[in-house]
């Protein structure tokens, strides 16, 4: 009988340490991500999560850079307190032929009162003498005086090497000597970066490796990288291979243009693939609920196949693949999913084989036999060849095998639905497009709840709306709690643009009763109709729920001490 090889984390690079500080900079590089704002409240809850999960340093912002981050500092102090995590107040050298005892960032630096500050200068001469317009000779003197000054008043300092590897390439001798200069000065951690995130795993590793040589143990080398070449990640830990104890970016890979190195790649990559220590024990399987809180918070939308923590991550859909996992579940899975908080799931489609779709029943727990098997997955590849996509609409998936069980739900019968739309009197047609509010819709649904005809109209604000509110006056009467149940989102999509207006569309609709949440799908080349279908799909899973014959599907949650998400 053949064995899986035990897994051991690589024990090969003889420069890795043991143990690496992780610094998460979404608070001030991450937020300058195109599209992203955050508030105050934002940024206090964010720092509440990454403490929860124990990155060693949290980069809260430039205190006197803008009203919003001299805000934060303020409240940071009084409103939260960090259990794991150190805030770091970031800034920047003082400037050219200026004293450091009279420049008002490094004073800023100071009144904020954190244990540690990280400072940004340059170390690419083309900069210095470009963008900066100084000498070579001033621009040293700027990062070594400014972390002398700092570290007299009792700061750990993190200096940011700017355009460190451009710099290096360019001019070895000066980009060595501006970190040197810091280290001579009481620097902490020289973070070497990747500021155009142009540079190669391979380019990294070298030159990580020649400065961690010739610092030898006067200072800590640290690492700060981004996604220009799609590789934030891999330099990252090509850094740490070559020696860097320190590394910065961003849990999702925030940031501006492509982003920073994603943290939630990172740190599953140090600890389980390289053994080395980055958070405290046993938070590793924080990441994954962490990351999407995080993720809620800033309101953008998770990326499904990011590794790891992604919903897509540990996701099975060929036939083969799930066969090979319902035997052992580490056949198709690098790292077991639990371990980063993450879970297996199985999604069916006209990809799927038997095996799939009893695995799936199994999961929502229902018993299907051999050919109720076989009816479920001759219609599923029937739906999906019409256009539905059921990876994406579980609830919609969960009815289809259940009626393959020749279940019919009896919560209330259609007999028919109208919409109709019209304009209002008083306004032109020329004037629809700039006033829509112009525009009225009314729907009226004829339904049977037991021997009862009911007969309903209401208006809305659209189509779908409109019918949403007509079926739930309708089956309100019978069903109470139906007012616990609300859509939150409602999408569609052309499954075949060379139609034109006459295309099959596609329209998804999640739904939630608070506690429980769930997709549904409906496809027809008419979008009332397919949205009918979703809608119904979706009241008639939320009744299923609310009568206790599903079991629940909570999203993941994160206890906060400023709500629970």
């Amino acid at each position: 009988m053949s064995t899986k090889p035990e897994f051991r984390p690589t024990q090969s690079l003889p420069r890795a340490p043991r143990r690496v500080e992780i610094l998460d900079t979404i608070l001030r590089d991450g937020s300058q991500m195109e599209g992203m704002s955050l508030s105050v409240d934002d940024k206090l809850r964010v720092a509440e999560q990454l403490d929860h999960l124990g990155v060693t340093y949290i980069e809260g912002g430039w205190p006197g850079a803008n009203p919003k981050d001299d805000d934060f500092f303020t409240r940071v102090a009084r409103e939260l307190k960090l259990k794991t995590s150190k805030l770091v107040a970031f800034g920047a050298t003082r400037k050219p032929n200026a004293k450091v005892g009279t420049d008002p960032t490094l004073a800023r630096l100071l009144e904020v009162g954190t244990e540690t500050v990280c400072i940004v200068g340059k170390s690419w001469d083309y900069h210095v003498t470009e963008a900066l317009r100084t000498s070579l000779k001033e621009a040293r003197a700027m990062a070594g005086e400014s972390v002398a000054y700092l570290s007299k008043h009792d700061r750990k300092v993190l200096f940011d090497a700017e355009h460190f590897f451009d710099g290096y390439r360019a001019n070895p001798g000066f980009a060595l000597s501006v970190v040197q200069a810091c280290v001579e000065a009481g620097v902490d951690t020289v973070v070497l970066c990747d500021t155009n995130g142009g540079t190669l795993p391979h380019e990294i590793s070298r030159i990580v490796a020649e400065v961690v040589e010739t610092l030898g143990t006067s200072a800590k080398v640290g690492i700060h990288t981004h996604n220009d070449g799609g590789v934030a990640v891999a330099n990252a830990l090509a850094g740490v291979g070559a020696g860097a104890r320190h590394v910065q970016g961003c849990v999702n890979g925030y940031g501006e243009r492509t982003g920073n190195a994603n943290l939630a790649t990172l740190i599953p990559n140090l600890t389980l693939k390289m053994g080395i220590t980055t958070i405290p024990a046993n938070r590793l399987e924080r990441l994954t609920p962490v990351a999407r809180y995080i993720g809620e918070i800033v309101n953008r939308t998770m990326d499904p196949q990011q590794p790891y923590v992604g919903i897509s991550a540990f996701t099975h859909k060929a036939g083969l693949h799930t066969s090979a996992i319902a035997r052992r579940k580490d056949s198709y899975e690098h790292v077991s999913p639990d371990l980063v908080g993450n879970g297996t799931r199985f999604v069916v489609s006209e990809l799927s084989g038997k095996s799939t779709v009893e695995l799936k029943a199994k999961e929502l727990g229902l018993a299907l036999g051999s050919d109720e098997l076989s009816v479920a997955l001759d219609r599923l590849k029937e739906l999906e060849h019409a256009g539905y996509h059921f990876e994406t609409a579980d609830g919609s998936l969960e009815l289809l095998l259940r009626e393959a069980t020749g279940w019919k739900q009896d919560f209330f019968k259609v007999e028919s639905f109208e919409v109709r739309t019209e304009l209002g009197a008083t306004v032109t047609p020329e004037l629809v497009s700039r006033w829509p509010g112009g525009l009225s819709t009314e729907a009226v649904i004829k339904v049977h709840v037991g021997d009862e005809r009911l007969v309903e109209v209401a208006e809305g604000n659209g189509p779908v709306n409109a019918l949403d509110g007509a079926l739930r006056k309708a089956l309100g009467k019978h069903y109470k709690d139906l007012s616990q149940l609300h859509l939150t989102d409602y999408r569609v999509r052309v499954v075949d643009t060379s139609r034109g207006t006459g295309a099959i569309t596609r329209v998804l609709i999640d739904s939630t009763d608070g506690e429980s949440t769930w997709s549904t799908i409906g496809v027809s080349e008419n979008i009332i109709e397919a949205s009918w279908y979703a809608l119904v799909d979706s009241i008639v899973y939320g009744l299923l729920v609310q009568s206790g014959k599903v079991s629940r599907r909570a999203p993941g949650k994160v206890q906060s001490k400023r709500g629970t998400k």
